[in-house]
């Protein structure tokens, strides 16, 4: 882990669209930019991987939510054939499709969970550090209590991933691939259908194959998006802002509401990742902000822990 400083920074970001590669959306929900305080903590320096989160299902025999069957009570109308268990996976298409229409690229896949996460007949051997995928909220904060660890919150996790740099893009500055060189795990070519891999990857790299940012953490852009506490509302951060007040230390509102699927509780996700480019997603942008119902796990989701001062240290832990 590294230790993080207590600080302040800027939160949210600006309109891309104006920018190079800033893509189509606007990202109205990541503003006002607004001034926020963090108290100092641990951050891992990586995305938890496919072997740690192996070791605290042999230590605990914990099932995670794409292994279970799914509830009837919780899909009324659902076909009792169609309740097995399974998770959304990301199916390339074989031809353009209209980007208005995502279910042409993602599918519900009995079978798939995080030791098979395109399915009953893929594997995670060979893959130890692969940041592990199709993990639910739920199964993701198991995790962070097994390892006396936490997720973090909404403000920690991007004061982590701006390493030191306000106001900026990206977690390296504000150009896409500085020197012609690819900064983090995203998608090239025509999306969904074609990836030219031309930052080296066809779907999930192994953690670290990146360069890290200023503080020394590594895919805080791209590779797989990032599990936080915070539930999501597109208001919330006018609601810090009316306070007049920097913001100390903000765990997020107490309630969730997306307007465009009303009734369906959603948290936050951060950082993007190997599915987003400037054609349809640039969420890998540092200030922009994601969400996803808590009990899905789909194969480009994954996490990672945060600790206060007192929680658990490394060793070999570097200090910024």
């Amino acid at each position: 882990m590294v230790h993080l400083r207590s600080g302040e920074f800027w939160m949210g970001m600006d309109d891309p669209r104006s920018a190079q590669h800033g893509g189509a959306e606007a990202m109205e929900d990541a503003r006002p930019v607004h001034r926020v305080r963090v108290r100092s903590f641990w951050v891992d320096k990586t995305d938890v991987t496919n072997a740690e989160f192996a070791q605290f299902v042999r230590a605990t025999g914990y099932i995670t939510i794409a292994e279970r069957k799914p509830a009837a009570n919780d899909f009324p109308g659902a076909s009792p054939k169609n309740l097995v268990p399974g998770a959304i996976v990301f199916t390339r298409p074989q031809q353009p499709v209209s980007l208005n229409s995502p279910y042409s690229w993602w599918k519900y896949v009995p079978g798939a969970n995080w030791r098979h996460p395109l399915g009953p007949k893929s594997t995670i051997v060979g893959h130890d550090n692969d940041p592990v995928v199709q993990v639910a909220y739920a199964d993701a904060e198991a995790y962070t209590k097994w390892a006396g660890k936490r997720l973090p919150t909404e403000a920690e996790w991007e004061y982590a991933a701006r390493g030191g740099l306000d106001r900026k893009l990206y977690a390296w500055g504000d150009s896409l691939n500085p020197g012609g060189r690819w900064m983090a795990n995203t998608f090239q070519g025509s999306f969904p259908f074609r990836d030219t891999m031309s930052d080296g990857f066809a779907g999930i790299a192994p953690v670290a194959s990146f360069p890290a940012n200023g503080y020394g953490l590594y895919d805080m852009a791209g590779n797989v998006w990032q599990w936080v506490s915070d539930w999501y509302r597109p208001d919330y951060y006018a609601e810090l802002v009316a306070s007049g007040a920097v913001a100390d230390n903000p765990r997020g509102p107490q309630t969730s509401d997306d307007p465009e699927e009303p009734g369906v509780a959603k948290r936050v996700q951060r950082g993007g990742s190997f599915l987003c480019t400037d054609q349809y997603c640039t969420r890998y942008m540092v200030g922009a902000r994601g969400r996803g119902e808590p009990s899905t796990g789909t194969n480009h989701v994954g996490f990672r822990c945060v600790a206060d001062d007192e929680g658990p240290i490394d060793l070999h832990s570097s200090v910024k």
